[in-house]
């Protein structure tokens, strides 16, 4: 027997390896790349990012340009999401919208995100655009400020407050989920949770 094993091992030893084929893996990997979002990108490779030290001093100084329909979605969902909250909390709501958009769990834009559910009354993600009140942007320092948050947030500035965070609820209330959902940080009157990995059933 070990006689045969050792003609086996030999044999196997032998034996040519396809060499893989690199045009192909190339292929392969741009097409995926080329499909996720810039961002993203970025952060799988841990491309370094603008340092935040999450002041309204340092806020007050940086040149962003805010624009566009992604860009605004995030803004007025700051803005009446957390624009009460300090710096640090803005940002950390700002993560976890971010959070959902790259999760295959919600939609895949930031628009798509904040509107979830919109039109059923306390059915949407974000109290603000089901709470049947209409919004009016009366604070526009405030807006300016959660403009930067949003513009930073949607280019450069890392996500490292809340650990991958894709839900989050004030103090003041107690949401089913919350006894479930593993809590991964508390930043002023917000808890912030992630959303338990499914495991396949297969």
């Amino acid at each position: 027997m070990k006689k045969l094993a050792a003609l086996a091992l030999a044999s196997i030893g032998t034996m040519a390896v396809a060499e893989p084929d690199i045009s192909t893996l190339y292929d392969q990997e741009r097409r995926i790349l080329s499909s996720l979002p810039a961002d993203a990108v970025a952060r799988y490779f841990d491309l370094p990012g603008v340092e935040v030290d999450y002041s309204r001093d340092w806020l007050a100084q940086q040149n962003v340009k805010p624009g566009g329909a992604e860009w605004s979605c995030l803004a007025e969902a700051l803005y009446f999401e957390a624009r009460g909250e300090s710096v640090r909390g803005q940002f950390a709501v700002a993560e976890v919208i971010l959070n959902r958009v790259d999760s295959a769990d919600f939609p895949d834009t930031v628009c798509g995100v904040v509107n979830q559910g919109t039109g059923r009354k306390y059915q949407c993600q974000f109290t603000y655009t089901c709470d049947g009140h209409q919004e009016v942007i009366a604070e526009p320092n405030a807006y300016k400020r959660m403009g930067k948050i949003a513009a930073l947030m949607m280019t450069e500035a890392p996500r490292q407050l809340t650990d991958g965070a894709t839900h989050y609820h004030t103090k003041a209330v107690n949401p089913r989920w919350a006894r479930v959902f593993p809590r991964t940080a508390t930043i002023g009157v917000h808890h912030f949770y992630r959303q338990p990995t499914r495991l396949s059933s297969n």
